[in-house]
């Protein structure tokens, strides 16, 4: 058995006019983020480092923003297909640990849901995703409440 760890980060600016969605939950918030997709910094950092883990392309070239088919689409979506690329890669996920980094709104009340949906699109455990929020003290684009960025690290098993 070999295992891979990846890393994947995302970010995506404050918008009005759309939902804010996080893990594929959609929380309640004067404003969204701006993105093709859903812009959900979350799952676009869990794939990115489960496709890295996986030795593959990013997210960015399997869901390009300038598909229209992915238009809006759900992030968990993404995540789905993108556990099928790993799956027909020959590797596994062991686990997914994330941190999203922003000032509001407060993660607490949404983590079960946001852990459950993004376990439910891995096919996996919920136990096996993990997922804090921190700020940064006021500091930087996430602190002055212009946007929410996230980090995610994935451990893939596989055969070969």
């Amino acid at each position: 058995m070999r295992s891979r760890i990846g890393i994947g980060f995302d970010a995506h600016a404050f918008t009005e006019g759309r939902p804010l969605v996080l893990g594929g939950v959609t929380i309640e918030h004067p404003l969204g983020l701006a993105g093709h997709s859903d812009a959900d910094v979350l799952s676009h950092a869990v794939a990115d480092s489960l496709l890295g883990a996986a030795g593959l392309e990013d997210i960015g070239h399997y869901f390009p923003d300038t598909d229209p088919a992915y238009r809006d689409i759900s992030s968990l979506r993404i995540l789905e297909r993108v556990r099928e690329l790993i799956t027909a890669a020959g590797c596994r996920i062991g686990n997914v640990d994330a941190v999203l980094v922003l000032e509001a709104p407060r993660i607490a009340p949404h983590r079960h849901r946001m852990r459950a949906a993004v376990a439910a699109a891995l096919a996996m455990p919920e136990a096996d995703v993990s997922l804090r929020a921190t700020t940064t003290e006021m500091m930087g684009f996430a602190g002055r409440g212009e946007g929410i960025a996230a980090m995610a690290v994935s451990l893939l098993e596989s055969d070969s």
